[in-house]
């Protein structure tokens, strides 16, 4: 998608919004939303404070789409991981697992975008990040429903402590083996509290 914007000079030139949205989830996944700003975001774009607001509204609108996309690229594949063919605890399992290796592969783009966002001071940017995480969840809690009922509230709480944890360990410099140990420790609690659904422990 491409808009034509005005150069100081007056003249007209093509910008390409979807690369420039690329741009802005760099920029707010190194840094986090809050150590953004419109100047930033504009020296980075390549363009004036006027060009940014007419493109985009406002930084928060901005984080939006950047939100949007990175859940359709680089979020984890919830719909693929979530297989109803499959045992319970391979598939949470597996969200864990993946989990582990998306936060840490990139150490420019450590932890995840929606759940570092949702620890925004900044209240607006802070709700939006916090209505894509709880799509997330009720997936997860769908899909837990379907097979255990009883402890779909007790698993879908679990796995998003722990994929919160993952996240903010990354940010901190966690390994990626580190992660994927913890995420190994959470799995083979989970197997258990489905081998025994009376335990108040998992």
């Amino acid at each position: 998608m491409t808009t034509k914007l005005i150069k100081t000079s007056g003249r007209p030139r093509s910008f390409n919004i979807d690369m420039a949205i690329e741009k802005a989830q760099l920029l707010f996944h190194e840094y986090g939303y809050d150590a953004v700003s419109v100047a930033n975001l504009t020296k980075e774009l390549g363009i004036n404070p006027p060009s940014f607001y007419a493109a985009f509204g406002s930084k928060a609108e901005l984080y939006q789409r950047v939100l949007k996309r990175y859940t359709l690229f680089d979020g984890i594949p919830l719909k693929t991981l979530l297989d109803e063919h499959k045992p319970l605890d391979d598939c949470l399992s597996q969200i864990l697992k993946i989990a582990a290796h998306y936060y840490a592969r990139n150490p420019e783009k450590c932890g995840c975008l929606v759940i570092e966002g949702t620890r925004c001071k900044d209240s607006v940017a802070r709700t939006i990040a916090n209505e894509l995480q709880q799509i997330a969840i009720d997936q997860i809690h769908h899909f837990i429903v379907q097979q255990h009922a009883d402890l779909a509230d007790q698993l879908t709480d679990f796995i998003c402590v722990v994929m919160n944890g993952l996240s903010a360990k990354a940010r901190a410099g966690y390994s990626e083996e580190r992660l994927l140990n913890t995420a190994q420790i959470a799995s083979f609690s989970i197997q258990k509290i489905l081998e025994n659904p009376n335990s108040s422990n998992i």
